[in-house]
């Protein structure tokens, strides 16, 4: 029976030569992670289990980066509930403080995920790391603490959409619109628990960091997973940081998808999402004039080195509009380091951004970024549901770095090219 990647991937961890689609199986876990808001709920439920030791404490991963560092009493109580979890049980990968970064960046970038393997974690964007290869998703607390319990998890196999990219990007053409575009053709509920699997001569174009943004967003279209081929840019990305020993899966001729998306790379542009789903897409050329109030450049999604070289290039020699905030959050300590090296938060200071440690804090709304009534942010984060970044009344635009950068310059949703 020819089979998807995500078909393949899950056989060959819950024992079996073959598996279709709707298939109930118990799937070895190969990491389990969550952060400071999901281990506490899941170490409760971990207690009602009944067992006294983790089933791998070098297969488990706690971040402590959405409300830290500490906003308040309650956030810091979740950290020390993270951190008093982690010293019982002796996990290897406990990440706080200076060793934090957003849980996303951090576990590719410290190698802790490769292709070929099932990673859960007690949020949403787990599915980031199918830009590896490997079955990435998004779990509750229950099922994490199963998995920490027991090393697997219970799971339904899930049909598979191909999205086929042909072509090479425009300049100024980033993943973030390249996913959000996608969103916008296929609907927020267009992959609803559907395995996305790209592919396509397009896919060569698509940069590392783009293709993890990619990933990231496919729980913006309800997705389960999105599975990227493992190819050149992988093995790069790969050497020297991630030792395990894995497998490459690629898709059968004839396998089963219940939807085929092609997209012309040449033929897209900047794009923004307007409130109040990441599918409502218009052209940044196409918009009226829409001022800002804030301008946020991180999270999850674009908080890697490339994205903060694309800002500071158009930052450099110039100035963040007076009435505007621009925030840029380095993902991770490695990528902080490495821009202060190349001088780009020197350019971004001197721009008069506030750069931020990391943290998850501004994406949804939690510190370091909230919005009051009324306000605007053009923001390279992945969601702009009402409410999602501060008050109920406030507008979340989504965009790429380059978009948020000119933003800022201009004090309103502005085209990179207006201020290149």
């Amino acid at each position: 029976m020819p089979q998807t990647i995500a078909e393949k991937i899950l056989a060959a961890h819950s024992g079996n030569e073959t598996v279709q689609a709707g298939d109930l199986l118990n799937v070895k876990v190969d990491v389990a992670m969550a952060n400071d808001i999901t281990t506490p709920p899941a170490v409760a439920e971990f207690r009602k289990i009944g067992v006294d030791r983790v089933w791998d404490p070098e297969r488990i991963v706690l971040v402590a980066d959405h409300f830290c560092p500490n906003k308040d009493i309650p956030a810091a109580t979740n950290a020390k509930i993270t951190k008093e979890f982690a010293q019982e049980q002796g996990i290897t990968h406990y990440y706080a403080g200076g060793r934090m970064g957003i849980e996303h960046a951090l576990l590719p970038e410290q190698g802790l995920v490769g292709p070929g393997e099932v990673v859960l974690g007690a949020d949403s964007h787990t599915c980031t790391y199918g830009a590896l290869g490997c079955f990435s998703c998004g779990v509750g607390h229950t099922d994490i603490a199963v998995a920490w319990a027991t090393g697997e998890v219970w799971m339904k196999v899930p049909q598979s959409m191909k999205i086929m990219l042909r072509g090479k990007r425009n300049r100024w053409v980033a993943g973030k619109d390249v996913v959000l575009h996608i969103i916008g053709k296929i609907g927020v509920e267009g992959a609803n628990y559907l395995s996305i699997e790209y592919g396509g001569d397009g896919v060569a174009d698509i940069l590392m960091e783009d293709r993890f943004t990619m990933g990231n967003m496919t729980t913006e279209a309800q997705g389960k997973v999105g599975l990227f081929p493992v190819d050149e840019k992988t093995r790069q990305f790969l050497d020297g940081r991630f030792h395990r020993p894995y497998s490459v899966f690629e898709a059968d001729p004839g396998a089963s998808y219940v939807e085929t998306v092609e997209v012309d790379l040449a033929k897209l542009e900047p794009v923004v999402a307007m409130p109040f789903l990441p599918s409502n897409i218009k052209a940044v050329r196409e918009l009226p004039e829409i001022t800002i109030d804030q301008s946020f450049i991180g999270a999850c999604t674009n908080g890697w080195l490339s994205d903060l070289r694309i800002a500071a290039g158009i930052l450099k020699g110039k100035k963040v509009h007076p009435y505007v905030r621009c925030i840029v959050i380095p993902a991770t300590p490695t990528i902080y380091m490495a821009a202060l090296r190349e001088g780009i938060i020197e350019t971004l200071l001197e721009a008069g951004c506030t750069v931020s440690t990391p943290t998850c804090g501004p994406c949804m709304g939690g510190h370091m970024g909230v919005l009051a009534a009324g306000e605007r942010c053009v923001s390279t984060s992945n969601r702009n549901f009402r409410g999602r970044m501060g008050h109920v009344d406030s507008e979340l635009y989504l965009s790429s770095p380059a978009v948020a950068a000119a933003s800022a310059i201009k004090g309103r949703i502005a085209h990179p090219e207006e201020v290149a």
